[in-house]
């Protein structure tokens, strides 16, 4: 019963067309919760049964918030997505640790220009698109030819993390090299077609919906591998987008090269955008929307950033 629980949950994950790590995380947890209790069906279990395992997560295995809240929105997922069972009302009690809120660190216009100087090709256009849109590392991954209008000079992002889609201003600096890429995954696919390949992972719903759009030119990923991999939820052989591990990697090497001692990650460039935005005196309401956050409170934090920078410039009694 177990098995077929989790195969639904499975299913219902991908017709949301949550990302695989998702769908992973997900199921890792739920099944967890069902061996913790002995194999239960999560029907015969609510609010005692969730709060003992939030907890044994946090006192005995002493995880950290973020893994008791991916254990938490599992079974949030599992009861109210797939067992049509609403946990609302049922004010779940448990020793979860609590979420530091940090204030993110940003680089400087000239820092951002240093670590694209040392990186090239394909790396070095994705992360220009990171810094130029704001965009999260999966966002950039993900975009597909279909999504960049040349015409109107706008990137469209759907489905990203918050589920909401936003059109944002395409930057000038780079659409020729966008263009020429565009181009480059054109040949990509061509020969990939002849050689039997050519196929890309379409969202679940949409592939049930359009068997062939998996085959369209216009869907396949604007920064491909290099490599025709198979994927792990079909079994089919496709050409993938870039990796985390290599665009992390490259960026690494470059952060390296420029000499640069803060911590950076892919994500500050998104941090980055927003706080140069900011002190160019753009709105935060603005702001919001381009980055896609569903609430002002969570763009906010930006403004901090900017206090902090401002205090940074004023002058020591000492050194009056």
């Amino acid at each position: 019963m177990g098995k077929k629980l989790l195969e639904i949950m499975r299913d219902k994950i991908r017709f949301k067309h949550y990302s695989i790590k998702t769908e992973q995380v997900y199921l890792h947890w739920s099944k967890r919760y069902i061996l913790f209790h002995n194999k239960r069906h999560p029907k015969e279990m609510g609010k005692i049964e969730i709060e003992q395992f939030l907890t044994h997560l946090a006192k005995v295995q002493n995880l950290s918030a973020t893994s008791q809240n991916q254990a938490f929105n599992a079974l949030l997922f599992l009861y109210e997505q797939v067992l049509n069972i609403s946990l609302k009302d049922q004010n779940i009690q448990a020793l979860r640790a609590q979420e530091r809120k940090h204030i993110p660190v940003v680089l400087t216009i000239d820092e951002v220009k240093s670590i694209i100087l040392n990186m090239t090709g394909i790396y070095q256009l994705m992360v220009k698109l990171m810094y130029g849109c704001g965009l999260r590392m999966k966002e950039v991954q993900n975009i597909r030819i279909k999504d960049i209008d040349f015409g109107f000079d706008k990137l469209y992002i759907w489905d990203s993390k918050s589920l909401k889609d936003r059109t944002l201003p395409l930057p000038s600096k780079i659409k020729d090299e966008l263009k020429l890429q565009v181009e480059k995954v054109k040949e990509i696919h061509n020969k990939d077609l002849k050689d039997g390949f050519g196929s890309v992972y379409i969202p679940y719903a949409l592939e049930r919906k359009f068997p062939r759009a998996k085959h369209e030119t216009k869907w396949q990923y604007v920064f491909p591998m290099d490599t025709i991999s198979t994927d792990p939820r079909s079994g089919e052989k496709r050409r993938h987008h870039i990796l985390d591990v290599t665009l992390s990697r490259n960026i690494k090497k470059a952060v390296m090269q420029s000499k640069i001692d803060k911590r950076v990650t892919s994500h500050i460039f998104r941090h980055s955008y927003a706080t140069h935005l900011l002190q160019a005196g753009i709105d935060l309401r603005s702001i919001q929307e381009l980055l896609g956050h569903k609430s002002v409170e969570t763009t906010m934090i930006y403004t901090h950033v900017v206090s902090e920078m401002n205090k940074a410039k004023l002058v020591s009694p000492l050194d009056f």
